[in-house]
């Protein structure tokens, strides 16, 4: 009797252990961060990630009743098979609300099937390549396209006076987006393409393709690379070569001046003009208060960037589909509220286009110029989203009549 007793307790407590369990499971919302932690591109991760404890410290680590637990996971670099895996243990092992992350175009495109087959909204906090969106109805874009900042880099290029370029553009999905794009626009303003020259993806030799590119005798070279440690090096091989010195401009996305990265380049940087939508100097009362926090939550992480930006605009959508549902995610639903959601980002105002699902907002025309000792990326022009006026509005006009045609 005793016996019977003690084993009937046993169950009782495991029964409420159980019910314990479930009820904590239902109050976590679990979100999948897929990106490279290691490897070249090690800092992709790491700079999304501090994005999103960034939001978390300003609006709290609970949304809708639940708890926040991010599930970081390693790609590695560019491995699509190997982000692949990684988003479908997420979805089947760890039941994850979000996948979120993807710092190259092949992982993003790789995972989309994952998302697709387990109705799990994928926020895409980075890979640039416009096709990514074709893989699942349940992406949606926070971060970029090259294709955008390509498309506006040639506008300006030709309003500018700019005549004869080289292209130089990692051969990949974003790079050849933004050589494309800068071609047509470029192109159709009276621009002529001397050369298009693609440089590998992984651990690039410069130094033969700007030899190649300093015979031609360019006006500038346009080029696009993965931010970080290949901006470094393209321009250093810049300088050597000798193109600095006979006065061609370095033209681009603005990956290749990337904010993190920056400052290490030195006076060699100075002068680069590039589109992005996001610079440290943009001039606002959000950009001021996230820069603060992440000072503050990531005092030993370098300068914030467009990568830091995105991962604090990711979770921002996340809390907003979290609370209007809410916290029970459902895939159809939520991609119901991230269509045509608007954000009040540091970058400046953005959408979610409620067809496409990608990113539209403002693209900005920078130089590098030195401000209060350190290199910055000066806004001197920006240009409308996609729903705006067809034409750069000027925001510094000493820059705008130094380096606008006009």
């Amino acid at each position: 009797m005793r016996l019977r007793t003690v084993l009937s307790q046993a169950l009782v407590v495991s029964a409420l252990g159980f019910a314990m369990t479930s009820v904590q499971a239902e109050g976590t919302l679990k979100i999948g961060l897929v990106a490279p932690f290691s490897g070249p591109f090690a800092a992709y991760g790491t700079q999304m990630y501090d994005g999103m404890k960034t939001y978390m410290s300003l609006n709290g680590d609970e949304v809708a009743g639940k708890k926040i637990e991010i599930i970081r996971r390693d790609t590695g670099g560019s491995g699509p098979a190997s982000a692949k895996r990684l988003s479908q243990e997420l979805v089947t092992r760890d039941k994850v609300d979000f996948l979120a992350g993807y710092g190259l175009t092949p992982e993003a495109q790789a995972s989309g099937s994952v998302a697709e087959a387990s109705k799990t909204p994928m926020i895409v906090m980075n890979a640039a390549t416009t096709s990514i969106m074709d893989k699942s109805k349940y992406i949606a874009r926070v971060s970029l396209t090259t294709l955008q900042g390509g498309d506006v880099m040639g506008r300006w290029a030709a309003q500018a006076g700019i005549k004869k370029v080289v292209t130089m553009v990692a051969d990949y999905g974003p790079g050849i987006d933004a050589e494309t794009a800068f071609k047509k626009t470029f192109t159709a303003g009276g621009g002529t393409i001397l050369d298009s020259i693609r440089t590998p993806l992984n651990n690039p030799d410069f130094g033969p393709f700007m030899q190649r590119a300093h015979d031609l005798k360019p006006d500038a070279v346009f080029v696009f690379v993965p931010a970080g440690e290949q901006s470094i090096s393209f321009m250093k091989n810049f300088r050597e070569k000798g193109m600095s010195a006979a006065g061609v401009k370095v033209i681009g996305p603005g990956d290749v001046t990337d904010d993190h990265v920056l400052n290490t380049m030195g006076d060699e940087a100075l002068g680069v003009i590039t589109t992005h939508q996001y610079s440290q100097a943009h001039n606002s009362p959000e950009n001021k208060k996230f820069l603060a926090a992440y000072a503050k939550v990531n005092p030993d992480a370098g300068p914030a960037n467009f990568m830091t930006v995105s991962g604090y605009d990711g979770m921002d959508a996340i809390y907003q589909v979290a609370k209007k549902l809410n916290g029970v995610i459902d895939g159809d639903k939520a991609m119901t509220v991230l269509r045509g959601m608007h954000i009040d980002s540091p970058r400046g105002p953005i959408t979610i286009d409620a067809k496409t699902r990608d990113i539209d907002q403002r693209e900005y025309i920078r130089v590098v110029e030195r401000v209060d000792g350190v290199l910055r990326n000066v806004e001197f022009e920006q240009y409308p989203n996609s729903k705006g006026e067809d034409k750069f509005e000027c925001l510094i006009p000493e820059l705008c009549k130094k380096l606008s045609k006009g």
